[in-house]
């Protein structure tokens, strides 16, 4: 069979909108545009966080250079594995939640989605907390203390992003082009005023430290990874929106110089704030270390525009189209549903000082999920289906099967397994998941019932 193309003809189905195949017509992000969406999610406030969690109660636990090297194998690995499963969608213009049909069927999907809906949901509300700290001090600041309501800072906020979300990924363009660069710019003068006036303190605390090469670094690595293993395993909801024509070498440096740029640089500036400052949250670890009002009104503007940036890419729009699958609802009710939910997520316990280690907890916990259900989609399109999907009989709710026996026994045995060597979750998961998929797929073939 040959290999199919994003030259798929563009027919409607039973489906929401959202959900039906994008044409290469359709598509309007182009290389620059795709940067600045990574570029605009790296530089974000909860990848700062994830940073200054490896300084546990004012002790690094891990050295400069371990920091480095851990961020620069967890964002090779990024790349690595969103290449191949954004091949999918790039192809074929189909969305996550659609392409779930061929490994969970038809119901099986909409509860597989939820490992990807729930992360995304979680981390809107903790981004837009952080955001709306970040206003809180801003208002404090032009107001001279009298107003600086962070829960009226984080409704307002919230409504105002999924106001912004209502366009889905035609708005995500325009805003993340403006605001990247801006932002980069921002935590990029963080890192810089950091260096140049905060070495002796970055030296003693963090440089000059033996750390940790064995199991701690290890869990950091996955830690990071885990930081984007939701966007990866929802590649497809990005790549339906790039324009046809880019190999997938092209594709892998769209991926993975923004990303190396972005996350690379605010995982070693929370490392350092935290290490200056002995506070894990990094609004207010700029706060204590800024005291000019000026210098701290613009560290705190950059930190509102990545927290939209990030919410805008990640964090909204799969969500979105979760809703949409499991509800049947249009685009804009979606939307509005997930700000609710990340309301509901009560995301100022993550943003506690205390809470950072819960943070990285919480990425491993999910980590543990998404792992296999990431193998088990590559092993599907690549090993199983040899990169050929019907989209005839993939959208045809009536003619599949509600439920495949094969990849909840994969996903859960790969679960297991990532539970039991929980700091290393991922990677375990992953690994085992996908080998329980293959073998499954090929002695017990009549388990994998979603044929077409």
């Amino acid at each position: 069979m040959t290999e199919q193309t994003t030259s798929i003809q563009q027919k409607k189905y039973d489906v929401a909108e959202d959900l039906q195949p994008n044409s290469p017509a359709k598509r309007n992000i182009g290389p620059f545009s795709y940067m600045s969406m990574w570029l605009g999610d790296g530089f974000n406030i909860g990848n700062i966080t994830l940073g200054s969690s490896i300084v546990v109660a004012g002790v690094a636990t891990m050295n400069l250079i371990q920091t480095i090297t851990a961020a620069a194998v967890a964002i090779m690995l990024i790349a690595v594995v969103f290449i191949l499963n954004d091949r999918f969608g790039y192809r074929t213009g189909v969305p996550y939640v659609m392409q779930l049909r061929m490994s969970f069927g038809e119901k099986g999907a909409k509860w597989a989605s939820l490992l990807r809906g729930i992360p995304g949901i979680v981390w809107f509300g903790f981004q837009s907390w952080t955001g709306a700290l970040a206003l809180g001090q801003i208002f404090r600041i032009l107001t001279h203390g009298k107003f600086s309501n962070v829960w009226v800072c984080f409704i307002v906020f919230v409504i105002f992003q999924v106001l912004l979300a209502l366009k889905g990924f035609k708005s995500i363009k325009i805003v993340s082009e403006i605001i990247s660069v801006i932002v980069m710019i921002g935590f990029l003068v963080v890192l810089y005023s950091l260096l140049s006036n905060e070495w002796g303190a970055i030296s003693q605390n963090l440089v000059h430290k033996p750390g940790s090469w064995g199991g701690t670094f290890w869990g950091f690595v996955v830690a990071f990874l885990g930081n984007y293993t939701a966007i990866i395993l929802s590649a497809a909801d990005y790549s339906r929106e790039v324009k046809a024509g880019y190999s997938d070498v092209k594709r892998f440096f769209l991926y993975f110089t923004p990303i190396f740029l972005a996350y690379g640089a605010t995982i070693v500036t929370g490392a350092m704030l935290a290490a200056v400052t002995g506070i894990s949250s990094p609004v207010n670890a700029i706060a204590k270390l800024f005291d000019s009002n000026g210098f701290i009104l613009a560290i705190e503007g950059f930190i509102v525009l990545g927290v939209i940036t990030t919410n805008m890419v990640a964090n909204i729009m799969p969500p979105a189209y979760v809703i949409s699958s499991l509800f049947k609802v249009p685009q804009g009710i979606s939307v509005a549903l997930i700000g609710l939910l990340g309301i509901l997520s009560c995301p100022w316990i993550l943003v506690q000082d205390s809470s950072s280690a819960g943070l990285d907890m919480f990425i491993k916990a999910y980590s543990i999920f998404l792992g296999p259900v990431t193998a088990i989609l590559i092993i599907e399109y690549y090993v199983i289906r040899k990169h050929f999907v019907d989209l005839d009989k993939l959208y045809d709710s009536k003619n599949m099967v509600p439920y495949s026996p094969n990849a909840p026994i994969a996903l859960f045995t790969g679960a297991a397994a990532a539970f039991a060597f929980s700091n290393v979750s991922w990677l375990v998961g992953f690994f085992v998941g996908g080998l329980v998929y293959w073998l499954l797929a090929k002695y017990r073939p009549q388990g994998n019932r979603v044929q077409f």
